[in-house]
């Protein structure tokens, strides 16, 4: 991807699921691999994992929805590795009360501040570096409801999601002057920890059919590895299974 020996990959929500697998199958492929997150311990596993498989991984906290944090978090990485070659953000999060009957206007503001504002920051927190390199990528792991809306995720889980892909595409128009390029990575239903969030959690033969982490681990790698030539705009990736296409009462309600 660079021309130097040396690439750091940032990944925020690293310390589970989707963020950790992606850190684990980057630091496999050879990349300097930052993991951010709001709990340190979980991070520090994750760092833990890597090194003992002869990869290189560090840890900074951070709750990307406050701007100064973000900000400090990106000039620390700078100032340790002189670059960043490439962003994840897979921070996220949902409530329990995601329906027009239940909603309330705290958890709307939860989710957009990580959801959206936090994929922004990082984003803004990066670019400089990446501008002053002529080079750098960025994957925002969005979701299918960020493509399809339906009742299920909610409407501040469905609109942040939309609205990724939106700030996606816009980066992409505007930055791919100065070689820069981002992908919009749109998983269906994957077997994470954000499940637990559910108002009704699937049971474990539905989490079983679902996408893994580490398939969007393994697709998160393979977008880093192209040259600096290609683009991947958007994927859109869902289990065969997929439970948006069965119609049954519990999807439907």
């Amino acid at each position: 991807m660079t021309n130097s020996g040396k690439r750091v990959a940032w990944v925020t929500g690293g310390g589970s699921g989707i963020g950790a697998s992606g850190a684990e199958f980057l630091a496999a492929d050879g990349w300097t691999v930052v993991v951010s997150g709001r709990r340190q311990d979980a991070l520090d596993k994750v760092v833990a994992d890597i090194t003992k498989k002869g990869g290189k991984a560090e840890a900074i906290a951070l709750d990307v929805s406050s701007k100064a944090d973000v900000h400090k978090a990106a000039d620390q990485i700078l100032a340790r590795h002189g670059r960043i070659d490439l962003l994840v953000n897979s921070a996220g999060i949902n409530v329990p009360k995601r329906s027009w009957a239940d909603m309330e206007l705290e958890g709307w503001d939860k989710v957009v501040d990580v959801n959206l504002n936090g994929v922004l920051y990082c984003m803004r927190a990066v670019l400089p570096a990446m501008r002053k390199q002529k080079d750098g990528c960025i994957i925002n792991v969005a979701s299918w409801a960020g493509r399809h809306v339906s009742k299920m995720p909610g409407p501040a889980y469905t609109t942040t999601k939309h609205a990724v892909l939106a700030l996606t595409h816009s980066f992409n128009m505007d930055e791919c002057v100065n070689g820069l390029r981002a992908c919009c990575l749109s998983p269906g239903e994957v077997a994470t920890p954000i499940l637990k969030s559910r108002p009704v959690v699937p049971s474990e033969e539905e989490q079983a059919k679902m996408l893994q982490p580490e398939d969007c681990g393994r697709t998160i790698a393979f977008v880093a590895s192209l040259p600096p030539r290609v683009c991947v705009n958007e994927i859109l990736i869902s289990p065969t299974h997929n439970r948006g296409f069965i119609q049954t009462p519990a999807n439907r309600d």
